[in-house]
């Protein structure tokens, strides 16, 4: 399964009715484009302590290529949207109007937090309607984000630009590098398809759905940014609906990886190349010298989903840069997830788990509030990854392997090559509601969309024998996409 001949032929089938190829761009790339950086949105606290988030999905236009407006969809824009600030033990409202011809959702993936607040398939916005969750925000430091989760077409709204990053501050955040757009940089990465009118082409056949052969990096396409630190810190969101990337520097630089999905590494840990599939996000920094120009590149892996060489993003070092303190030799990070006594198996099929499709009617998995466990990420197909809404778990082994150092972290997706196993130790938390599920799923959306997601409930200890297995009718109602 993992030859690259074999994979070769795979690639026909999976990439006919793609749209593209998807051999890269390298070298079509002039950089001609500021990096756009999204503006905060960080609300001072009301007369009541809560911080209120207005968030409106809506269609618009966004200028991609020059002289070509294309149709998009944003939050509170065009395209993407803002980025949310929040710091640990700040409560927080969102009110999330849907502006768009159909039915959505707004997912806080990454955030711990009870099931009805989610945004999973089970809270559909109708169109015109406004869904108002509200939360403690209660976890360590994080690049987290936001997306769309209604079941059957999260491929399409999130390619059409429903996404943005939600970042979680606390108490160790100054430690490292922390001014917004200067030295503390997001970089949202997705690949995109452009037909000769500059419009997103959207054909999501195949097997893995749209493969673009062109890539946007906070929705600016060519983009270059102006280096102002001599130590830089970015964080890396693959917002792609399929695509892997495998990212480093074309003159082969090293840099240090100082947290992943759900916060920091014990310690930053120094690599040249970081492998970052879709929902999952890597916080790096990099060292420059004043002048200097390097470029930032996704490179070809072994795998169809992360074929080809792709030019990212242009980095010019000013002339003077502001002088950077050193990282510290350890970093504020939690204790590692320890594993618990029970063990679950979940094996990805090409569009299942465990032999089964996606039932919103379902309860898949009951666990106690508070639990540790390990569950165990057979992959007996072609490539996938793995997330599960709510948690915080640890990579303990690939193939009975440790995992490389900087894999060691918290996080919530993890990347499952074709006939591999993972194992992961994992944190579930205390909200507990027996009628309303988190999400497990691959997050490579087509996949998610074909039926590739379980449910579970998490509940009082003592009560999972007696926890239904189904849900009412009208809480899996929910779930169901029209259209």
């Amino acid at each position: 399964m993992r030859r690259r001949g074999f994979l070769g032929l795979m690639a026909l089938a999976a990439l006919a009715g793609c749209g593209t190829g998807a051999a890269g761009n390298t070298g079509s790339i002039t950089f001609t484009n500021p990096l756009r950086i999204p503006p905060v949105l960080d609300p001072l606290p009301g007369a009541d302590g809560v911080k209120r988030y207005p968030l409106a999905l809506r269609p618009g236009e966004t200028e991609f290529l020059p002289g070509q407006p294309a149709r998009t969809w944003g939050i509170n824009g065009s395209y993407l949207g803002p980025t949310l600030r929040a710091r640990r033990g700040d409560r927080v409202a969102m009110a999330v109007t849907n502006l768009l011809p159909e039915a959505s959702t707004l997912h806080w993936h990454g955030m711990r937090l009870p099931a009805a607040m989610d945004g999973g398939p089970h809270q559909m916005i109708a169109a015109g309607g406004t869904w108002t969750p509200a939360w403690t925000v209660d976890q360590p430091a994080a690049t987290t984000w936001y997306h769309p989760h209604p079941h059957g077409v999260t491929a399409e709204h999130v390619y059409r630009g429903l996404a943005g990053m939600f970042i979680v501050d606390d108490e160790h955040s100054a430690e490292l590098p922390h001014t917004y757009g200067v030295d503390d940089v997001p970089l949202i990465v997705q690949d995109k398809v452009f037909d000769a009118d500059g419009q997103l082409k959207e054909d999501f056949g195949g097997t893995w759905g749209l493969l673009g052969d062109q890539v946007l990096v906070n929705g600016t396409h060519s983009p270059f940014f102006e280096v102002k630190a001599s130590r830089t810190r970015f964080r890396i969101l693959n917002g792609a609906g399929a695509h892997v990337f495998t990212i480093g520097f074309a003159d082969n630089r090293e840099f240090q990886v100082i947290a992943s999905d759900a916060g920091l590494l014990p310690e930053p840990v120094t690599v040249d190349r970081v492998k970052v599939s879709p929902g999952e996000r890597f916080e790096v920094v990099v060292d420059f010298r004043p002048g200097e120009t390097v470029l930032l590149k996704g490179f070809d892996g072994d795998s169809v989903i992360e074929a080809g060489d792709y030019d990212l993003l242009e980095l010019r070092a000013a002339a003077t840069l502001a002088p950077s303190p050193a990282l510290p030799a350890t970093l504020a990070a939690r204790p590692p997830v320890e594993p618990g006594p029970k063990t679950r198996t979940f094996k990805l099929g090409g569009s299942n788990i465990n032999g089964r499709n996606m039932d919103p009617a379902r309860i898949d998995e009951v666990v106690p509030a508070g639990a540790r466990e390990v569950w165990e990420i057979d992959n007996i197909t072609y490539d996938h990854n793995f997330h599960v809404h709510e948690v915080a778990f640890r990579i303990l082994d690939i193939d009975g392997a440790e995992p490389p150092p900087h894999l060691r972290g918290p996080k919530d997706t993890v990347y499952v090559p074709g006939k591999t196993k993972v194992r992961l130790a994992v944190a579930f938390g205390r909200h507990t509601d027996a009628t309303m599920p988190y999400m497990y799923h691959c997050h490579i959306l087509k996949h998610e969309d074909k039926g590739m997601m379980g449910q579970f409930v998490i509940v009082e200890p003592g009560t999972e024998d007696s926890t239904p297995r189904t849900l009412s009718p009208t809480a899996a109602g929910h779930a169901h996409h029209e259209g």
